[in-house]
């Protein structure tokens, strides 16, 4: 327990202290302190249905080295979850982690399970009731104390998970031609992602460069494909630029493209372009998709409205 109850990462423990702190001023009585030192702690989540309540205890540990480089050891507690539920629910946890990789995220998992109660418990028809065994409901009237010994057998997992995560690279960056109109200059950038890590790690080696960093907006937006799961795993930002974010990632919905994020950066030049801009936007962001080989049928290039000689001529092919 000496490497929980000493953390060597100062940064951490007061990360650990502050976020504690807003989250016991958040849920009050919900949240309970298990171990302050040997930082150990559980909420009591439920749906606020009025009928077909459902309640779940979310059991955590925070090692010394959360939240900058490993992700809260937890359990969650419910005679009722079970199976591909309880599945489906731990991966958005791991989505959440892996998508705000380096920061506080207790707030953001609280919340996920709270909306995983409340679409379960409308799930449920009137009268309907889960079907759980007189032995599990004792069992789930213990929850609130957590069993720190499967708790800290998910360790080695999570460091396995963790030295996966850092030993990724960043993927290269491509810059595409900028476009300019009454002194308002669009250039985009794109490189291939398959991981919300890596996205995080390109918007951070293009806020290296100072003319980028010094952009009046640097939109983005990006697809991941998870083959697992046949879905995608979407986001996109709008920096300051309303509705901007949306609309990139609503071309590369059209598009039809994955693994792939754009980003658009606009120096404005004290001009208002009005909509123009956002149809600049998109233009930049089309061409660098072309240019580098994503867009790869004229059929997805028509969808969204480029028509261009090299599409034209690949349709009389």
């Amino acid at each position: 327990m000496a490497d929980i109850i000493n953390p060597e990462n100062e940064e951490d423990l007061q990360a650990q202290i502050e976020e504690v702190e807003a989250l016991s001023s958040i849920y009050g009585d919900e949240w309970c302190v298990i171990d302050e030192a040997s930082r150990i702690f559980c909420i009591k989540i439920s749906s606020d249905a009025e009928e077909q309540k459902l309640t779940a205890c979310l059991q955590i540990i925070l090692p010394p080295d959360y939240p900058s480089a490993a992700p809260p050891i937890y359990q969650i507690n419910a005679a009722w979850l079970r199976g591909s539920e309880r599945a489906k629910l731990a991966n958005s946890l791991e989505d959440i982690y892996v998508e705000h990789a380096g920061e506080s995220i207790l707030y953001l998992w609280v919340e996920r399970i709270r909306d995983f109660l409340v679409e379960k418990s409308h799930s449920l028809g009137p009268g309907e009731v889960l079907n759980v065994t007189a032995e599990e409901d004792v069992e789930d009237d213990d929850e609130d104390v957590p069993d720190l010994r499967v708790l800290r057998e998910t360790v080695e997992k999570t460091h396995f998970f963790l030295d996966q995560a850092n030993d990724e690279e960043i993927p290269p960056i491509k810059h595409g031609s900028p476009i300019t109109d009454r002194r308002s200059t669009f250039q985009p950038h794109l490189a291939p992602v398959v991981t919300p890590r890596q996205v995080k790690m390109v918007v951070e080696k293009l806020y290296e460069n100072k003319k980028i960093a010094s952009a009046t907006h640097n939109i983005y937006a990006y697809r991941i494909y998870c083959e697992d799961k046949h879905s995608f795993l979407q986001d996109c930002e709008d920096d300051g630029e309303t509705a901007a974010g949306g609309r990139l990632l609503h071309l590369l919905q059209i598009l039809d493209v994955r693994d792939v994020m754009v980003v658009v950066s606009r120096w404005y030049g004290g001009i208002l372009l009005g909509p123009d801009r956002f149809k600049h936007i998109n233009n930049c962001a089309r061409n660098i998709l072309m240019d580098e080989g994503y867009v790869a049928s004229t059929d997805e290039a028509c969808k969204s409205g480029a028509k261009t000689k090299r599409s034209k001529s690949k349709k009389t092919k």
